[in-house]
């Protein structure tokens, strides 16, 4: 049975869809008092462990999962746009220090390869991320270099430039890491009529299930029919490289 931790949890949406896919939600980072006292009532097996800034990811109950979405303002097209200077969304390296002290703590415990937690990291956030930055699209790239050197602590992720960040993409280094980030609507999901576009990325520290986690077209809601038309908001193609130390050599290619 998989294990998760959900970081800026709000009401639990990343529990939920844990429980959903037969994964158990262990613990919980939230603030606000109100989504709090909601997941205990939907999760109550589930640890509070409150302020993000304030934990130790070696002493956090170990996962193998650990999801979050860190605030979006700084980022979104709407905001002031501080990007990852700003103070709400810079905890994203919060997220990426707990992910760090976890899996040095359970390689310190004498776990090795697939064993070490977290394997995956999942992040979600406002497309904003793409365009933030400067230059332009700066704050996504220092997103992906700073996953990326989770596992290689030399490796550094070149910018899309002269071209944007497209919608979708991965970032593979051999056969030990995989990256890949995806913009899903909510319009074509049952039940949810508004439009919500959101990044999601997937990082597996330990191997290449990362772009078929979320590149699976097959397994999700609103995959047209074979022959059928692609419905507005299919990710596009995209190519990156990456260059690191060790073997960590740059693997592009099509997505879909």
């Amino acid at each position: 049975m998989l294990t998760m931790g959900s970081l800026f949890d709000g009401i639990g949406g990343f529990p939920l869809a844990a429980v959903r896919s037969g994964i158990t939600p262990v613990w919980a980072s939230e603030i606000e008092a109100f989504p709090i006292e909601v997941t205990k009532h939907r999760f109550p097996g589930m640890i509070h462990v409150g302020d993000i800034t304030k934990l130790d990811g070696a002493a956090l109950p170990p996962v193998d999962l650990i999801c979050g979405g860190s605030p979006c303002q700084d980022l979104s097209v709407a905001g002031a746009r501080a990007g990852l200077t700003g103070s709400r969304s810079g905890l994203f390296m919060e997220q990426i220090r707990i992910v760090k002290e976890m899996r040095n703590a359970d390689m310190e415990r004498g776990r090795t390869g697939l064993a070490v937690r977290p394997r995956w990291m999942c992040w979600e956030n406002v497309p904003g991320a793409f365009s933030s930055g400067t230059p332009k699209g700066e704050d996504f790239r220092i997103v992906l270099e700073e996953i990326v050197r989770v596992k290689s602590d030399t490796a550094h992720v070149p910018g899309p430039h002269p071209w944007a960040w497209q919608p979708a993409g991965r970032i593979v280094l051999g056969t030990g890491f995989s990256l890949a980030w995806r913009v899903f609507d909510a319009q074509y999901w049952p039940r949810t009529p508004q439009r919500r576009r959101r990044i999601f990325l997937v990082a597996d520290f330990a191997g290449g299930s990362a772009p078929q986690i979320l590149f699976k077209q097959d397994s999700l809601p609103g995959y047209p029919a074979q022959g059928g038309r692609a419905r507005e908001g299919t990710a596009a193609s995209a190519e990156v490289g990456v260059d690191g130390s060790g073997g960590a050599d740059s693997l592009g290619g099509s997505i879909l």
